[in-house]
């Protein structure tokens, strides 16, 4: 039982006792009338006065404690939205993915004549599925610092050239060229993200790239810190 209903109770007997003491006189009075002896040995008015005071000061206990009682729930709601907002942060701050360009077979992708969003379709991993296997596109779960990788492979005679976006800002171009055979570009690059920014690599114009079963072309990507 708790404080409250205890005081309660006591209140509840206090106003029970009123009619009860209303009867006891009745009946002492009309014995006195009939054996000739004294009234109510009480002044009932006295008691009445003594009983409202006592419930005046159980109505301002209970008062007190209900207030006690809300600010105690509403520490306690508190306490809950601190732990849900930590939890919730714990979970932001496991951000990385890493994705390659195709989920199966081989082939060529480009060349176009504008610059294109590379669309990694093979994902290895996506903590925080904040990398979007359907667009290409990295979204920022919580402000902080980035680190990306992109890597990209020219088979036979092509040009290797891949830009890394945040939102429509060109940031760095992976490239690479020669005359024959393969050849490979990479680059790196760590970005301050605000909660929403968009992070994608487009192909270069005019390249063409190849991949197979190997996964040459990915796109990785990590949180470092929050900010």
């Amino acid at each position: 039982m708790t404080v409250i209903q205890q005081v309660s109770g006591n209140r509840m007997k206090i106003i029970m006792f009123f009619p009860l003491l209303l009867l006891v006189c009745s009946v002492s009075a009309d014995q006195t009338e009939t054996a000739g002896q004294q009234s109510c040995p009480q002044d009932i008015h006295a008691v009445l006065r003594e009983l409202t005071a006592s419930l005046a000061v159980q109505n301002e206990r209970i008062t007190v404690l209900q207030r006690e009682n809300q600010e105690q729930a509403a520490k306690l709601e508190s306490q809950r939205t601190e732990t849900d907002q930590l939890k919730q942060q714990l979970q932001v701050k496991q951000v990385a993915f890493s994705a390659s360009l195709l989920e199966t077979g081989s082939g060529f992708t480009g060349p176009f004549n504008t610059q294109s969003t590379l669309i990694f379709k093979y994902v290895v991993t996506n903590i925080g599925n904040a990398y979007n296997k359907h667009t290409g596109i990295f979204t920022a779960p919580v402000r902080g610092a980035y680190h990306f990788v992109w890597t990209i492979l020219a088979h036979v005679d092509g040009v290797a050239g891949a830009v890394l976006f945040r939102n429509g800002e060109h940031i760095f171009l992976a490239y690479g060229n020669q005359g024959s055979g393969d050849v490979s570009g990479s680059h790196g690059a760590s970005l301050l993200l605000e909660v929403g920014d968009q992070v994608s690599v487009r192909l270069w114009k005019d390249a063409k790239i190849y991949d197979n079963q190997n996964h040459h072309n990915t796109f990785s990507g990590h949180l470092i810190f929050t900010m």
